[in-house]
């Protein structure tokens, strides 16, 4: 049995002249990840790939400054010194995803409704990439030795230098790896997600309603464990309540939605359904 998760003892690969920083290079398998799989379910619903990847584009440069400022407003004491190049040091770690997610659908969306295309399928085609890109990312967080959890001597405990322990658990040797708990969490919920859509009629954009819930339903478990510098409000952290704010707006949405929003229309999705399928099938007349 393994004793305890080693963390590597630097973030960065020399190579000749060329430094890599692991941190901005799991972010830039994570979008690839997230672009290859919305890429495909997007043309399984009738749309091309030139276009995922123009919204890709323009949504990923969206994300990065979201999430970079999400962080610094949120977490200003942990940006590094001078401030005026900290703030945009990203391979040094520090991104939201919430900011990240939020701006970078909200210009995925300027961008795909100007081109004239559906946004909510758009939305429901991207809902797994991105929580499987989420996932992918938390591999960064291990290469930088930050955002792990509270002490435990299980035998999966990560071992963190002492340099980059939490104030207070200076002596502590092994901690939660919240990285690789949400790293497994993600994996699952993208397959569950998959399930749904493949299983269900689901009515865009309730995929991506639940790629909201799924998330922050885990992550509310997470941040309990976290112990890294946060603001907190009634004994929470505010990444936490974030959490409860959008997976109660999230599921309530769904509900709505996919039960209560118009017409009712059969759920189940019929096996000789279209794969690419999801608009209203012709009306029977009622008695036959």
């Amino acid at each position: 049995m393994v004793a305890s998760i080693p963390s590597p003892h630097t973030g960065t690969i020399d190579i000749g002249p060329f430094v890599i920083h692991m941190y901005g290079l799991m972010l830039l398998l994570a979008i690839a990840a997230c672009v290859a799989l919305t890429g495909v379910r997007y043309v399984k619903r009738g749309g091309d790939w030139d276009f995922v990847l123009r919204v890709a584009v323009w949504g990923v440069a969206g994300g990065i400054v979201g999430a970079r400022l999400y962080h610094d407003i949120t977490s200003w004491s942990e940006v590094p010194d001078p401030k005026w190049q900290g703030i945009f040091e990203v391979w040094k770690g520090g991104l939201g995803v919430w900011g990240g997610i939020f701006l970078g659908c909200v210009v995925g969306a300027i961008v795909t409704k100007r081109a004239g295309r559906s946004v909510t399928q758009l939305m429901d085609a991207a809902a797994p990439g991105l929580l499987l890109a989420q996932g992918i990312g938390r591999l960064g967080n291990w290469f930088n030795q930050e955002l792990y959890g509270k002490p435990t001597d299980r035998p999966w405990g990560l071992e963190i230098d002492i340099e980059h322990r939490v104030t207070g658990y200076e002596t502590s040797q092994t901690f939660h790896p919240t990285f690789l708990y949400e790293l497994i969490y993600d994996l699952g919920m993208v397959g569950v997600l998959l399930l749904i859509d493949w299983r269900w009629r689901i009515r865009a954009p309730g995929l991506f309603a639940l790629y909201v819930a799924f998330y922050t339903f885990g992550r509310f478990f997470e941040e309990l464990l976290r112990i890294d510098p946060a603001h907190e409000i009634a004994g929470l952290r505010l990444n936490a309540w974030v959490s409860i704010v959008l997976f109660v707006l999230s599921t309530a949405f769904f509900i709505w939605w996919q039960f209560f929003g118009g017409q009712f229309r059969s759920w189940r999705r019929k096996t000789d359904e279209e794969t690419g399928d999801r608009g209203p099938k012709m009306a029977i007349p009622k008695g036959r």
